[in-house]
């Protein structure tokens, strides 16, 4: 089996912008309701944000070996994509990795394991988002694979899939989506932006969205 693939196909940059425009909770609930990754995994500082093509790193928990191989194939603009069937009580990436990362020109992280050097990678600006911060360290023995699909956050994700993050979380997207997903995503901002505009200057929302109507259409029943 070949364990690292190093060349992968990444969506085109326009998409990858389009989609960048737009909240992981914007581009969840413009398609469908799809692509949100565990809510467990967040940004390790308020205020980190992601976006970028994913490079899928499949590892043994406990073992960074893959990781060290991945960020050495990746490009500029990538999101390594860390999965360790949820071990989150190593700190499997820390301020060397992540200087390395930048040096690289790496998007970010995401992990389900833990991390370390939470304040050097913030004051660093490189983005992670991990269950966590844990400081026990990690050896480099057991072989995984580079650039296969991994199972990570409840998703399916494939090398070169759209990965979003900011504080509320992360999305994926899949490339073939990303043109009708920001053209949705788009329409939903406007709608919002207008209905906010519409409530500040004292509509009633469940007028404005139809609610009262859904919650009388149900039975509800109001005293005075």
């Amino acid at each position: 089996m070949v364990h690292v693939i190093k060349n992968i196909k990444r969506p085109d940059a326009a998409d990858i912008e389009a989609i960048s425009q737009f909240t992981p909770a914007t581009l969840h609930e413009a398609q469908g309701r799809k692509g949100a990754l565990s809510s467990k995994i967040k940004p390790i500082y308020n205020g980190m944000t992601v976006c970028g093509p994913a490079i899928t790193i499949k590892s043994h928990p406990g073992d960074n070996m893959m990781l060290q191989l991945a960020i050495s194939i990746a490009k500029p603009g990538d999101v390594l994509v860390f999965a360790t069937d949820g071990s989150s009580e190593q700190g499997c990436f820390g301020e060397v990795l992540g200087t390395w990362c930048q040096a690289r020109g790496i998007a970010g992280l995401v992990t389900d394991s833990g991390v370390r050097d939470g304040p050097a990678l913030n004051n660093n600006g490189f983005s992670v988002f991990s269950p966590g911060l844990c400081i026990k360290g990690t050896v480099k023995e057991t072989l995984g694979y580079v650039n296969r699909p991994v199972s990570f956050g409840g998703e399916i994700i494939n090398p070169g899939d759209i990965i979003v993050g900011d504080d509320d979380g992360l999305v994926v997207v899949r490339p073939e989506d990303a043109k009708w997903v920001a053209k949705e995503s788009r329409e939903r901002d406007d709608t919002e932006a207008k209905l906010m505009k519409d409530l500040k200057e004292g509509a009633d929302l469940l007028e404005a969205v139809g609610m009262d109507k859904r919650a009388l259409g149900k039975g509800c029943e109001f005293e005075n």
